[in-house]
């Protein structure tokens, strides 16, 4: 049946793919929050490792999306690989080196003769939870504003700035995004460690977690704000029939009145996000990161969508029009996309072994007891 299938909706549901996955990563972005909440709420050396385990259980997951989101680009989409990650490489090696840092910190922070002292390692993860999600949340608000490239008739790609790629920070709406999403990821860590952490004993150590996640959140929301109106307003660069990129007035709202469940998607994420902190920091729960994240994987999904879909250019370019790229001319071949498609259908299960592996490591909130051994981070 697969097999029938044409190659524009193919190409949809690869959007789609690349759209989940990209969503679930902000979603499992808690860890960075959390890393960048370490000097903010752990006010001692027990309190600090109690933070770093908790989240040293699920570090490899968001470094892993990561991964399968760049692969699922470079597989379903490859022109747009080739063209971001060989013009705009600045950007990503910098969001790699953050990650790599991430890794070697929770290796090394407790290692027997560490000469750097764990306030180095430290460092290092407060770069990857605030310097790393910034940089992504640049690059994903060049869907929208675009960048610098253009494509050759062999596709060769030329970068019209000598920052490559680094110039998308200095964007006010891909940096009021990047913020919003440092932000937010700060919110679902505050939620996700009040969730796995027991604070038996430590009244005064819950109280600063939760009020975090509220400080946070209070802070997102003038971000959260800008984004949302430029979206109504900004133009977008929209494709016609021919494939002729032009810019259209009020593309991204044309977006969401032409597709209506997108913005139900919009409105129940973020009412979803509202009631993790609220249950979080005023009544006392501890199950605001389902909310919270289930809302993120939303309006992750939604800016995705708003960027491909309805005859939109995802990877527009500022300085030629005609080089921007869609979801129908940077995709692979019918052929790959449909062999993908097939592999693709074993997704459920390794996600239903993921939440399996994920209750089981959870089944227990991490207390004190667990932080003084040899395994800890």
């Amino acid at each position: 049946m697969i097999g029938n299938l044409d190659l524009m909706t193919l190409q949809q549901i690869w959007w789609l793919l690349v759209s989940v996955v990209g969503s679930l990563f902000l979603f499992l972005t808690f860890v960075q929050g959390g890393q960048s909440l370490l000097w903010q709420v752990a006010k001692n050396d027990t309190e600090k490792a109690l933070v770093i385990n908790s989240l040293g259980r699920k570090w490899e997951l968001t470094f892993t999306t990561l991964v399968l989101f760049g692969g699922a680009l470079f597989a379903a989409f490859p022109k747009f690989y080739a063209t971001s990650f060989g013009g705009a490489y600045w950007v990503w090696i910098l969001i790699l080196f953050t990650f790599i840092v991430q890794a070697v910190s929770y290796e090394f922070r407790k290692k027997t003769g560490n000469l750097y002292g764990a306030w180095t390692y430290e460092l290092f993860l407060f770069i990857n939870g605030s310097v790393g999600i910034l940089l992504i949340g640049a690059a994903v608000g060049t869907f929208f504003t675009g960048s610098n490239f253009i494509l050759n008739d062999y596709n060769q790609v030329s970068w019209m700035n000598s920052l490559l790629g680094l110039e998308a920070a200095f964007s006010l709406f891909n940096l009021s995004l990047g913020l919003f999403l440092v932000f937010n990821a700060r919110v679902l860590g505050a939620m996700y460690l009040v969730n796995n952490i027991d604070f038996a004993a430590m009244p005064e150590f819950e109280s600063r977690m939760r009020r975090s996640c509220m400080v946070n959140f209070l802070c997102s929301l003038p971000f959260l704000l800008y984004i949302l109106v430029s979206l109504v307003v900004i133009q977008g660069y929209g494709v016609d029939e021919n494939g002729v990129v032009a810019m259209v007035a009020f593309k991204y709202f044309k977006n969401l009145a032409a597709m209506p469940h997108v913005l139900v998607m919009l409105l129940a994420g973020l009412l979803l996000v509202i009631w993790g902190v609220v249950l979080t920091s005023l009544k006392g729960g501890t199950r605001g990161i389902w909310f919270g994240g289930l809302g993120t994987v939303l309006v992750g999904l939604t800016v995705f969508f708003l960027a491909g879909y309805n005859n939109t250019a995802f990877y527009p370019s500022k300085v030629d029009l005609q080089s921007s790229l869609t979801i129908y001319n940077a995709s692979s071949t019918h052929y790959t996309l449909t062999v993908m498609t097939y592999v693709a259908m074993v997704i459920p299960f390794v996600l239903a072994y993921i939440a399996y592996v994920w209750k089981l490591m959870d089944a227990r909130k991490i207390g004190i007891s667990d932080v003084t051994g040899d395994k800890a981070y």
